[in-house]
């Protein structure tokens, strides 16, 4: 069975790209180097094999004279530097018109409409923020109001928070999918809608990642429909099925961790993962070959955004330790491809993502390790995998 394993470490650019200023990021940019810099040296003993410390000089990171990979760098060639577009372009979507953003928060009409249509009653800030500021800072008159408090980021994205102790959150995961029909309805251009409970830990506000969900535009048309329309099984693990709704996917199982990503991702390389139970169909046959597509969002959601350089350099770390099993287990018709979608250098002032390159590390058992140099397009991935699987 042919199969392509594809693990995309969220977050994680190498440097910024030229027009970086035209994304309100500044040269400086560069999430791996930066985070490197700032722990005095990261051990990534297992992505170094791959060929990491041959892209450029990161503190800690070997430059191995002898790598048993492929490995190069990957400029975008769609505007934006945000997770749909990334993984979008990863999968052989390049975007021509970039997702519109918001600087100034959304139009009345838009929240209006939001208000109506799910009987919210009102919604608090309506501004760009951080997710963690903006909640602390709302918390009581979201629990006096009863208001979602909506906001956005320079990213394309439309977030409700809301503390599920107090409203269901089966009542959030409604209001996103009315504000995304209210979205695509109304030609808004908004990638992502995304739920953002959170509940009154040890007194504090605090976000429950494993119930966030995203709700995404839906693609044209990607590698992923093409694997799926042929009859292969394409395996999200993560938010993937989010960031694609569902497009492409065959079998989903949502992350609270990295670790939880790690270790479904392992279980499905060994064939270990209960597939039925995760599948949209039950019973169906599937043709001989397979995706295997995981989002470690934990470098950019609790790390990269938050500006823990510290925390993000342990994520690193221990996706590289569970990469020693990962390695070990793959079968002779597997072909691993780790990379990034987008940036968010915790080191530099602000909190968004940051418009940066990726790097791409590529093995399978045969392969004949070389420096791949630089490439335009992540959508180079997808050629990759179409040239393994068929």
């Amino acid at each position: 069975m042919k199969r392509a394993v594809i693990i995309v470490i969220d977050s994680c650019g190498i440097g910024a790209m030229d027009d970086c200023r035209e994304f309100n990021d500044i040269p400086e940019c560069n999430t791996l180097k930066n985070v490197c810099e700032y722990n005095n040296g990261l051990a990534l003993p297992n992505l170094a094999r791959l060929g990491l410390g041959k892209i450029q000089k990161f503190k800690g990171i070997e430059d191995v004279s002898n790598p048993i990979g492929q490995y190069g760098t990957l400029i975008e060639k769609s505007k934006g530097k945000d997770t749909t577009t990334g993984h979008w372009e990863i999968m052989g979507q390049v975007l021509d018109k970039p997702f519109a953003t918001f600087p100034d928060g959304f139009p009345d009409e838009l929240i209006e409409k939001f208000i109506k249509e799910t009987g919210c009653g009102g919604v608090l800030a309506n501004c760009p923020a951080s997710g963690t500021a903006i909640i602390e800072k709302l918390n009581d008159e979201h629990h006096v109001t009863k208001f979602p408090i909506v906001y956005t980021s320079a990213d394309s994205v439309f977030q409700i928070a809301l503390d599920t102790d107090m409203i269901p959150l089966e009542t959030l995961y409604k209001w996103c999918e009315i504000a995304r029909k209210i979205l695509d309805e109304g030609g808004y251009n908004v990638s992502r809608v995304i739920a953002r409970p959170y509940k009154i830990i040890d007194g504090k506000p605090t976000r429950i990642s494993k119930d966030r969900r995203d709700y995404s535009m839906q693609p044209k048309h990607t590698l992923l429909n093409d694997i799926k329309d042929k009859g292969g099984r394409v395996i999200g693990i993560g938010k993937i099925e989010d960031i694609f709704s569902k497009s492409g996917i065959t079998h989903a199982i949502h992350t609270g961790t990295n670790k939880e990503g790690l270790e479904l991702t392992l279980q499905a390389v060994r064939d270990e993962l209960p597939l039925e139970s995760i599948a949209y169909e039950k019973n169906k046959k599937y043709s001989d070959f397979d995706i295997i597509f995981t989002n470690l969002v934990d470098t950019d959601m609790l790390f990269g955004h938050r500006n823990n350089a510290k925390g993000y350099g342990e994520a690193l770390e221990e996706i590289d330790r569970y990469m020693t099993e990962i390695l070990a287990s793959l079968k002779d018709e597997d072909l691993l491809i780790v990379t990034a979608d987008h940036g968010c250098d915790p080191t530099v002032p602000g909190t968004d993502h940051t418009r940066e390159k990726v790097f791409l590390l590529m093995y399978h058992k045969n392969i004949e390790p070389k420096n791949l140099g630089t490439i335009v397009g992540f959508d180079c991935i997808a050629n990759f995998i179409k040239d393994w699987i068929f």
